[in-house]
């Protein structure tokens, strides 16, 4: 390869990397291409021709996306994630909406809004693992901040199991302004605090329902707590005091789940 060539490949490289993103493992790029997002190109090991990478390989063809064969050192240097299980597909950055596209879509389905608020996570396999149950759960959207918190990129869409693909995502810039647009639409807000007197069962959620999830190590910030309608917490009768980000989540979306009885 001559010295201008080599140089316009690291260009064309360097873009993509700017301006793509990667989902990485077998479920997640199944899910991927099954949805109606854009792939630019998907990279497989060489000699990984068993298993669901047939179904991958027949499905990429299907759909016209690029495959390129690599070796697994080359896909291994790629990779952002610790198994990518023989696949990696490049896609355009995640196409993140606004809570307004949240809200229109709940009223479409004639359901009060069902919507998560996490306040500054970081660790992009809780934001992975909440968006996979919240899309089980029936969740209309979540809503992020842009700043001091993790948002969708390969860990997330390969933890999330494929389920990124079919959830609503806000990445707003402030917190308190996305709570107070919830507020003047009808969404009442419940924080999640160790601290509180009342727990997630005694609440009614029957109607609008904003549920906030703080960060791994400090919970809600102060003015996101008192811009809570409510707040609610999970009994704790053993030693540890606390649960994962996204076993709160869960435990918090199932009990909206039952009393909506959906």
């Amino acid at each position: 390869m001559k010295k201008d060539e080599k140089y316009n490949r690291k260009i064309e490289n360097d873009a993509e990397n700017e301006y793509s993103d990667q989902v990485e493992g077998r479920n997640a790029v199944l899910e991927l291409l099954e949805s109606d997002r854009d792939i630019n190109k998907i990279y497989i090991s060489d000699g990984e021709k068993h298993g669901s990478i047939n179904k991958i390989i027949a499905l990429a063809k299907q759909k016209k996306v690029i495959i390129n064969e690599v070796s697994k050192a080359k896909l291994n240097q790629m990779a952002q994630t610790e198994n990518n299980q023989g696949v990696i597909a490049i896609v355009p950055p995640f196409n993140y909406c606004e809570i307004e596209d949240i809200i229109e879509l709940a009223k479409s389905k004639k359901e009060k809004p069902f919507i998560l608020i996490l306040d500054g996570l970081e660790d992009p396999h809780n934001l992975g693992s909440i968006i996979r149950t919240a899309e089980t759960a029936g969740v209309h959207g979540i809503i992020i901040p842009k700043r001091r918190a993790v948002g969708v990129n390969s860990t997330v869409a390969k933890v999330s199991a494929g389920a990124v693909e079919y959830m609503k995502i806000a990445r707003v810039n402030n917190i308190n302004d996305a709570i107070k647009y919830l507020k003047e639409n009808d969404v009442w807000i419940y924080g999640t605090d160790m601290n509180s007197d009342k727990f997630y069962f005694e609440e009614d959620f029957t109607s609008g329902v904003g549920i906030v999830i703080g960060s791994e190590g400090f919970g809600m910030s102060k003015l996101v707590k008192e811009n809570c309608d409510f707040l609610i917490k999970i009994p704790m009768r053993g030693k540890i005091t606390s649960l994962n980000a996204s076993v709160s989540a869960g435990i918090v979306m199932y009990e909206v789940v039952k009393q909506r009885g959906i």
